[in-house]
């Protein structure tokens, strides 16, 4: 991470640049990441010109702040001079460093810089960015490595730790107290919505509205409006702040502060949704079904509001406050909801991998639907390299939850061959066995899109969402899943026909096989869950069961 937060980098005297700041690192005086004389080459523009001007500081600093980009001459320059340039930018930017020194003054020390006077942290912000300049450039013109020990140069230090304390302070204070607001889908925001569209609709002057509730709507959007503007600014001096400590070669510290806040706000809000971290999979193989679908249908609750809000949150946030180093975005947004995110998308393989049965198939089915929904949310969202375990643990389980689908559905097949034999119904009606096993068959008619993909004939790839799959015209009878359905009935026959020879009146044998494969088979045509030409073919069994029954009664 240390080269993601590297300093004013300079083309023409890269190796020159290199020496001192190793110098001056080793003597403590100047916080100054090092690089290779290589890898400052490599980048023909000073770090805060260009996006950083553009982005970062536009409402807070006045862009000549970071147009700064010349070619020292040290013909031209006199050491002295070089001095005497340092300074004036130290005099300069003391003024207000000392002033809001949390440890120098009770003032500042219980005051926030940023809310108290943004005229005065623009001018704050801007001190600091020329005394990180001025430094950078009085290190660049050294002569000799002698002057890396001037008392100017030291003291700029010192000032600048002190402008780092309060910075730290700063982003702290904001990043702490205004956590609602960093959410753009805050509750706040959502129950004024909700409110307003639950009472009145989506048209804010329907004539039917009495005049006070008129007047509740507009209060409601005016502070929704607020609240949105409020944001805004929030986010703002975040990324004005990030840049500057990350310019002036503190992201280290900048990046601990908004991990630590941040992270504890994804944790805290995953646990509101329903999930808990402290599941293991070995405490899911020993958990009692009862409580294991408790735990589904709550991450089931919080798939999709943590991918599409909290997740899709934090990956904005973060890519608007660390907008001008793509490593640093990178490595913050992985500690802040990589942990989180990994987990939340290991409970399905876990659940899984836990033992199989017929109850847990339709969980099972509810969880594949669920990834295959949010999965080009994942893609999106975490598309960092340092991510891709997340992805790649999506769609684990999301093949691991296939795998476990079709084997809970072949053990639920040998289920019904296993099914012990009772006393068949006396007037030869459906037995209580076929309509257990038909309803169970129908459920699956309301996942006719998870059965196409599940039991075609694929190698698992990543999961197509819903609503791509929605505008398909394939009927699931059309499908090798059909198939499936006719070997399903295979079982069933075979239990029924050796139930019907409990039977010792053989027409009524033949009647019990008519009603019950006449009951199976318009179960499943009327979910379309059998092709026509399979249906027809069933039929006919039942009119040649009916025809036995009449010629023996």
């Amino acid at each position: 991470m240390t080269s993601a937060f590297s300093s004013y980098r300079f083309v023409d005297y890269a190796g020159k640049i290199v020496a001192c700041a190793r110098s001056i690192k080793s003597t403590n005086q100047l916080r100054y990441t090092s690089l290779s004389a290589s890898e400052v080459a490599r980048d023909v523009r000073p770090y805060p010109v260009g996006a950083m001007a553009r982005k970062g500081f536009w409402r807070v600093l006045p862009r000549k702040y970071f147009s700064h980009r010349r070619r020292i001459d040290d013909s031209s320059s006199s050491s002295s001079e070089e001095a005497s340039k340092l300074e004036e930018t130290v005099a300069r930017a003391e003024v207000v460093v000392v002033k809001w020194d949390p440890d120098s003054s009770a003032y500042a020390n219980v005051t926030s810089l940023f809310h108290e006077d943004r005229l005065e942290a623009r001018r704050f912000l801007a001190r600091v960015c020329d005394l990180q300049r001025g430094m950078l450039d009085f290190v660049a013109a050294a002569a000799e490595p002698s002057r890396l020990s001037h008392p100017c140069l030291a003291r700029a230090q010192t000032l600048m730790q002190a402008a780092m304390r309060r910075l730290e302070k700063e982003f702290y204070q904001i990043l702490a107290a205004n956590s609602d607001l960093l959410d753009p889908e805050s509750r706040s925001v959502r129950s004024s919505r909700t409110s307003v569209s639950d009472d009145h609709g989506s048209d804010l002057w329907d004539e039917s509205a009495s005049p006070d509730q008129t007047d509740g709507l507009v209060a409601r959007e005016s502070i929704a409006e607020i609240e949105r503007a409020a944001a805004v600014d929030v986010m703002t001096d975040l990324r004005a702040i990030a840049d500057t400590m990350v310019f002036a070669g503190y992201g280290f510290e900048c990046v601990r502060i908004y991990r630590t806040l941040r992270k504890s706000v994804v944790d805290e809000e995953l646990y509101q949704l329903g999930f808990d971290r402290s599941l293991s999979s070995p405490q899911i193989k020993k958990m009692d079904w009862a409580v294991l679908e408790l735990k589904i249908r709550s991450w089931l609750g919080a798939c999709r509001v943590a991918v599409r809000t909290l997740f899709h949150r934090e990956r904005v946030l973060i890519d608007h406050v660390f907008s001008n180093s793509n490593i640093a975005r990178e490595a913050v947004f992985f500690s802040v909801a990589g942990d989180a995110a990994l987990q939340f998308f290991a409970f399905p393989e876990w659940v899984a991998k836990s033992k199989w049965s017929p109850e847990k198939f339709f969980r099972l089915l509810d969880m594949h639907d669920a990834i295959g929904e949010v999965w080009p949310e994942v893609e999106l969202v975490f598309s960092f390299e340092s991510t891709s375990s997340v992805r790649t643990q999506a769609l684990a389980s999301f093949a691991k939850l296939t795998e476990a689908a079709r084997c809970t559905f072949a053990d639920f097949e040998s289920t019904i061959q296993r099914e012990p034999l009772r006393s068949p119904i006396p007037t030869g009606g459906v037995d209580p066995w076929t309509r257990h096993v038909m309803s169970y068959v129908t459920r699956l008619s309301d996942y006719h899109l998870s059965i196409m993909e599940i039991f075609a004939e694929w190698q698992p790839s990543p999961p197509q969402s819903a609503a791509s799959d929605t505008s398909s015209s394939v009927s699931v009878s059309d499908t090798g899943f059909a198939a499936r359905l006719d070997k399903l009935l295979e079982p069933l026959l075979s239990h029924l026909e050796r139930k019907a020879n409990l039977y010792r009146d053989a027409a009524l044998s033949n009647l019990f096989l008519a009603n019950n494969l006449h009951y199976a088979v318009n179960r499943l045509r009327s979910c379309g869950l059998l092709g026509e030409q399979r249906a027809e073919q069933h039929a006919a069994k039942v009119r040649q069961y009916l025809a036995g029954y009449e010629r023996m009664t």
